[in-house]
């Protein structure tokens, strides 16, 4: 009862028109695609416009574009203007912030994978609406926010950021793993007993659901959701995870500057927050529109993410019409390296996919490039001669004879520090 007070009351100063945002949320979930399409285009004009009139950066390359706001008559016009990158963000970042005087904003800051650190500031009706986007997810599973919750985030905190993170924690009913230690998961799992939902980066969340199973300690008895962030969820993580906590993990996908993308519902699909953002797939890339924030505006904005988009015609059992994402796969601009070419990382998601496919062989992996021509394969499974035999087959179908493959099997995988990657070069 008093946690739902204290989070009330820190709703009502930071997010005030949350509760309007969510039953408005609730209530589109019900909407058909043509409603949410043309709730979109309404968004779109009214982005566009302020965007036009309030902002140096978008006043200057639509008109020299010839380009103005009246031209954006439907969803497909959208193409007229130009895909902006994070280092557009970064490096316009004064002239991209609207001239409005805005009552109440939060700042934001996101570094990504890239390390290049973007700031700006988001409007509180933006910044309650992609809450509420959160929210109406964890309606989907019976969760409130206020219930007693564990969290995967911040590993690398200094002693004083730890014990202000712990005291802010408290406040929020929630507790953290810092360090995947026998200690700190031991502490962590007694805590479970009292949790109601569990979320993070999801390689910690597997992690702890290891050790839970190997120690045999007792399945949390109320656990309703786990959700994993930011990170790529493996097919391999499920049955460890179901075994540990009774529950699947299901994923939550977004970033600070675009907010909530889309959010699986307990169907199994992800379903693009359509309200929030307008999803593109170009190139096979995600291009993402905010329709939300007019404070800092996000249109047609390249992430960085491959991803593999639903056609229009799949429709998922929970009944809703939001469209869906069928596979976020994998990180965009990373290269590998041979001896005579270069090939796309993405390989290894095909790769890893080929496998489970044909072979019905689920691994969990990370690779490793520290000189041109040459791979390292972390595997987390044990393999039989055949298995690997059969792995290193379809390694060979993307790289032939230009790469040098080591394999190394039962490693043990972790990401201690920030986000688990599945290939990392220091070339």
């Amino acid at each position: 009862m008093w946690y739902k007070i204290i989070f009330k009351l820190g709703q009502k100063l930071r997010n005030p028109s949350l509760n309007q945002q969510l039953q408005f949320l609730k209530t589109t979930e019900k909407w058909s695609l043509k409603e949410l399409e043309a709730y979109q285009l309404q968004q779109l004009k009214k982005l566009v416009n302020n965007a036009f009139n309030h902002t140096p950066y978008y006043k200057n390359k639509l008109e020299s574009l010839g380009i103005t706001p009246s031209m954006i008559t439907s969803l497909a016009d959208l193409n007229k203007i130009p895909i902006i990158t994070k280092e557009e963000l970064i490096t316009y970042n004064k002239e991209l912030h609207s001239q409005q005087k805005l009552k109440k904003y939060v700042k934001a800051t996101t570094s990504g994978t890239t390390g290049s650190t973007l700031n700006f500031k988001r409007e509180e009706q933006a910044d309650s609406f992609n809450r509420a986007a959160i929210f109406r997810g964890y309606t989907w599973y019976q969760v409130q926010p206020w219930e007693r919750n564990g969290y995967f985030w911040g590993y690398n905190f200094s002693m004083f950021s730890q014990l202000k993170t712990k005291f802010l924690d408290a406040l929020q009913n929630r507790f953290r793993l810092f360090k995947l230690q026998q200690q700190a998961l031991q502490r962590f799992a007694k805590k479970l007993k009292k949790a109601h939902f569990l979320h993070g980066y999801s390689s910690l969340i597997y992690e702890l659901a290891k050790y839970i199973n190997t120690q045999q300690i007792e399945k949390p008895g109320l656990l309703k959701m786990v959700k994993g962030t930011s990170e790529k969820i493996y097919v391999t993580y499920q049955n460890e995870i179901e075994q540990a906590f009774g529950v699947k993990m299901i994923s939550e996908y977004g970033a600070a500057e675009t907010g909530i993308i889309a959010f699986e519902c307990p169907n199994g699909n992800m379903h693009i927050n359509m309200e929030g953002v307008i999803v593109e797939e170009w190139n096979h890339e995600i291009v993402v529109t905010n329709l939300q924030m007019q404070s800092f505006p996000i249109i047609r904005y390249r992430l960085g993410d491959y991803i593999k988009l639903a056609p229009k015609s799949k429709k998922c059992a929970c009944g809703m019409q939001h469209r869906i994402i069928e596979e976020v796969t994998g990180r965009v601009g990373e290269l590998v390296y041979g001896k005579k070419e270069t090939y796309p990382s993405l390989y290894f998601y095909y790769i890893f996919k080929n496998l489970a496919k044909t072979h019905q062989l689920l691994l969990t992996y990370q690779v490793h490039q520290i000189k041109k021509g040459a791979l390292i394969f972390l595997i987390e499974q044990t393999l039989t001669a055949d298995e690997l035999s059969i792995l290193k087959n379809e390694i060979g179908n993307y790289f032939k004879n230009d790469i040098e493959i080591t394999i190394k099997t039962a490693q043990t995988i972790i990401a201690e520090n920030g986000k688990l990657k599945g290939f990392i070069s220091t070339i």
